[in-house]
C-alpha cells in the first residue's frame, strides 16, 4: 500500500470515529438515565400497575438527576394516561423536549402536548357545571344563611336589653307585684352557636397554591421540607388528585 493510500485510509478512520463518537452521547445519556436505581424501580412498578408508586419513583429519579429526559417522559405518560392530569403531563413533556431536543419522537410529543392542552381547556370550561362545584355553592349558601340567622339573633337580643333592665329593676307601684313579662323568644336570648368554628391558625404555618405541573415531592423540595412533613400538614390529601389552585399547608422547616 502506497503512502498516499495509507494517508487517506487513516483520515477516513479518524473521520468515522468522530462521526460515531458524535452520535454516542445522546444514546449513552438515555442508557445512563435508565440505569438509575429509582428509574428502574419506577419501570418495575409500571409493569405491576402500581402507577402512583411509579410516579413517586420517577420523581425521586429526578431528584437524583434533574436533567433526566427519560424520567420526565415516563412521568408525562403516567400523568396523561393513568392520572388524568393534563397540566402535569404538559410540563413533563416540555421538560423531555428541553433535555432531549433531538428526540426522534419530538413531533409525536408535540401532538401529545396539544391534546393535553385541549383536555385542560375542556376541564376548565366544564368546571362550573360539575356536581362538586354545585354542591360547594349550595354549602356556601346554607352557611351564609346560618350566619345571617346568627346576626339577626344577636341584634334582637341586644335590642331587648334596655326593656329587660327596666322590667327587672323598676319600683313597684301601690305595693303591687311587678307585672310578669313574657319570656323572650329563643332567638332573642340564645344566639345560634357558630357553625364550624375555625381553630386558631399557627402563626408559623404557611400556605402554597398548587401550580400547573407541581407534585407533592416538587413542593416539598421547593420549601426545603420532607415529603412526610408536607403530608402530615395536609391530612386526607390525595397526592394523585392535586388540582391547580388548591391550597396546601406548608409546615415550618
Amino acid at each position: 500500500m502506497t503512502f498516499r493510500h495509507q494517508f487517506w485510509f487513516s483520515t477516513f478512520a479518524i473521520w468515522l470515529g468522530v462521526v460515531l463518537g458524535g452520535c454516542e452521547p445522546s444514546s449513552q445519556s438515555a442508557l445512563d438515565d435508565e440505569k438509575e436505581p429509582h428509574f428502574i424501580l419506577g419501570q418495575s412498578r409500571v409493569n405491576s400497575m402500581n402507577y402512583q408508586g411509579a410516579i413517586e419513583a420517577f420523581e425521586e429519579s429526578l431528584e437524583a438527576d434533574p436533567h433526566s429526559a427519560q424520567a420526565h417522559y415516563q412521568l408525562a405518560m403516567l400523568y396523561e394516561n393513568k392520572e388524568s392530569d393534563p397540566a402535569a403531563a404538559i410540563y413533563h413533556y416540555q421538560q423531555f423536549l428541553r433535555f432531549n431536543p433531538d428526540a426522534e419522537n419530538a413531533e409525536i410529543i408535540t401532538q401529545h402536548i396539544a391534546s393535553c392542552k385541549q383536555q385542560l381547556a375542556a376541564d376548565v370550561l366544564a368546571m362550573p357545571g360539575t356536581p362538586a362545584a354545585i354542591k360547594q355553592i349550595e354549602d356556601l349558601t346554607e352557611k351564609n344563611r346560618q350566619l345571617q340567622s346568627q346576626v339577626d339573633g344577636w341584634i334582637a337580643y341586644y335590642k331587648n336589653q334596655p326593656a329587660m333592665r327596666t322590667n327587672n329593676f323598676a319600683a313597684p307601684e301601690n305595693n303591687l307585684p311587678p307585672p310578669q313579662t313574657q319570656n323572650p323568644t329563643p332567638a332573642q336570648t340564645e344566639p345560634i352557636a357558630p357553625v364550624n368554628p375555625k381553630p386558631p391558625v399557627n402563626a408559623t404555618q404557611r400556605t402554597h397554591v398548587v401550580a400547573a405541573g407541581e407534585t407533592e415531592s416538587a413542593i416539598a423540595r421547593k420549601f426545603g421540607i420532607k415529603l412526610s412533613a408536607l403530608q402530615a400538614a395536609n391530612p386526607g390529601l390525595n397526592p394523585s388528585k392535586l388540582r391547580i389552585g388548591q391550597p396546601l399547608n406548608i409546615p415550618p422547616p
